[in-house]
């Protein structure tokens, strides 16, 4: 590798490394806000919530991480033709192409990182999540404990609670039973208390009424109790069958149930060989942008006004490259058999970038012949 193969490779990577900071940051403040008090509201920890954002980071990642990569890629190309660094190794008989040298290192560089992301961590922090999202979804504990608002714990069960002491006092609970239509019952008191005994989870009112209603008679009775035990455990209960969110699947778990192995039953094959070509095509979708965007620019010649025309190129071109991919991903769900369509943006943008560095270095060999006939 030569000196300026080097220097162009290290500013590649740092400004890659800036622009993904950037975003990433972006991203995940917005994300974290919301998420944040979503949780905290629910009765969950900031421990929680924290574990919760840390967790949808590599989803987060692999979201910004082309678009920091091309980002970088025009950044520096352009900078470097501004301060007419590419115009003198033009001018020394480098070739377009071979000026692409270290943006396609740098694009397998990138590719190496978001394949690791895509292929393993990816899907291990979202299997971590789908486990935590349910362990939070089954405490009951934390939901119960928001007072001043009307909670939905399951469908059909309604709870409100005026107030929550330090002590953890209940005052004026609600709660509406309608899972039965032929028997809804409702139950107020003036306050309660949430009992634990194991796996068993009761909620007791103290003073309270329950007032019972036959859908068929249309006949109301009303119950005045001194105390009175709610069973909520069944309330708490996970859905243990629940499928299993198919992108946190393990990569070779999942190739395992394309070849009709565990997790075929639960996921049709378009769906398991569109998810897996898709974690595989974003592999290439690095090299394809950081190529894009430097053979782009490099159709222009050196203007002290920058490269605007081929940076709106560059441009249109990811944004076609991502509309493809979308297209395609859709119809690998439908025709399985189409599998390689989900690699036919990322190849025919990389495809497409060495027609560009080729028709790049075309003026130059001309000017050379030109001057040759002349002598």
């Amino acid at each position: 590798m030569s000196k300026f193969d080097g220097y162009f490779l290290r500013q590649l990577l740092v400004l890659c490394g800036f622009f993904a900071f950037v975003l990433v940051g972006v991203f995940w403040i917005s994300k974290a806000v919301s998420l944040f008090d979503k949780l905290i509201s629910s009765g969950q920890t900031a421990m929680v919530a924290l574990e919760f954002t840390a967790l949808s980071l590599p989803s987060l990642i692999r979201t910004v991480m082309p678009m920091a990569v091309f980002a970088a890629t025009v950044y520096v190309t352009n900078r470097l033709n501004r301060e007419s660094e590419l115009t003198v190794m033009l001018a020394t008989g480098t070739s377009p192409m071979r000026l692409a040298r270290p943006v396609l290192l740098f694009g397998m560089i990138c590719a190496v990182m978001l394949g690791t992301i895509t292929l393993y961590l990816r899907p291990a922090s979202l299997q971590r999540l789908e486990a935590r999202q349910a362990e939070v979804a089954g405490d009951m504990t934390a939901q119960l404990l928001n007072d001043g608002q009307f909670m939905h714990p399951v469908k059909g069960v309604t709870v409100y609670i005026g107030k929550i002491d330090r002590d953890g006092t209940l005052n004026d609970v609600y709660l509406s039973d309608r899972r039965r239509p032929e028997q809804v019952v409702t139950y107020t008191s003036s306050k309660a208390f949430l009992a634990r005994s194991g796996e068993q989870m009761a909620l007791v009112m103290v003073e309270g009424t329950a007032l019972q209603m036959d859908a068929k008679t249309k006949l109301l009775s009303t119950t005045i109790f001194r105390d009175f035990s709610y069973d909520i455990s069944a309330l708490a209960k996970r859905d243990e069958m629940r499928p299993r969110d198919i992108r946190s699947i393990p990569t070779l778990e999942l190739n395992r149930a394309r070849l009709r192995g565990p997790g075929a039953d639960t996921h049709g094959r378009g769906e398991i060989m569109e998810e897996l070509q898709e974690r595989l095509s974003w592999l290439a979708i690095s090299v394809a942008v950081a190529m894009v965007g430097f053979s782009t620019l490099m159709l222009g010649t050196f203007s002290r006004f920058g490269l605007w025309p081929q940076l709106l190129g560059a441009f249109a071109l990811l944004v076609a490259i991502e509309g493809l991919r979308g297209v395609a991903s859709a119809t690998v769900a439908e025709h399985p058999n189409l599998w390689w369509l989900q690699h036919a943006p990322a190849l025919g943008g990389i495809a497409l970038s060495l027609l560009f560095l080729r028709i790049a270095g075309r003026p130059v060999r001309l000017t050379r012949g030109s001057r040759a006939g002349m002598a």
